[in-house]
């Protein structure tokens, strides 16, 4: 494999949403800054929905992005929380995946805590491939080829191959 075929994982995403702001929303950031060894921010309601209880700005959840090794070493444990088996929809056209974990303590390593309750959490895997970086940069920014781009079978044919995961039709 060339480096302009060279395939990575810019950046993994990990997201609670607990749905109201108070002690449950302290609770999920307290756990996963515990997961992740990474701060977190507080994701805020961006329109409102009465129904719901949502605001315009009210914090419903907590989020944290990982890179390089990190990502990595998160990656490992998030596939073995759901049995090292994605299904193909989770991917979208852009090669990028997403998946959830159901309750924290599918991830190896971490126990149960009573004061914390239970949470699931979704993680965004963003995937890269060499040449990303024009659509990034200050100067001279430019969008990416279309026979460049990553497409779902180049990031499951990664994924397989680094992190032995089965991916189901």
């Amino acid at each position: 494999m060339t480096d302009k075929e060279k395939i990575d994982v810019e950046k993994v995403t990990v997201n609670m949403g607990v749905g109201s702001s108070g002690e449950n929303l302290n609770k999920a950031q307290k756990l996963l800054e515990r997961i992740t060894g990474k701060n977190t921010v507080k994701t805020r309601g961006k329109t409102k929905v009465p129904q719901w209880g949502v605001r315009e700005g009210k914090a419903l959840g907590v989020k944290t992005t990982l890179r390089n090794k990190e990502a990595e070493k998160f990656l490992e444990r998030a596939f073995e929380a759901v049995g090292n088996q994605i299904e193909r929809k989770n991917f979208d056209e852009h090669g990028n995946l997403n998946f959830g974990i159901e309750e924290y303590i599918d991830i190896p390593g971490i126990e149960y805590d009573a004061d914390i309750g239970m949470y699931g959490m979704d993680v965004n895997v963003t995937m890269k491939k060499w040449g990303y970086r024009t659509q990034k940069r200050k100067k001279e920014r430019k969008k990416i080829p279309e026979k460049h781009r990553l497409t779902p079978q180049d990031s499951i044919n990664y994924l397989t191959d680094k992190y032995e995961l089965e991916v189901k039709e």
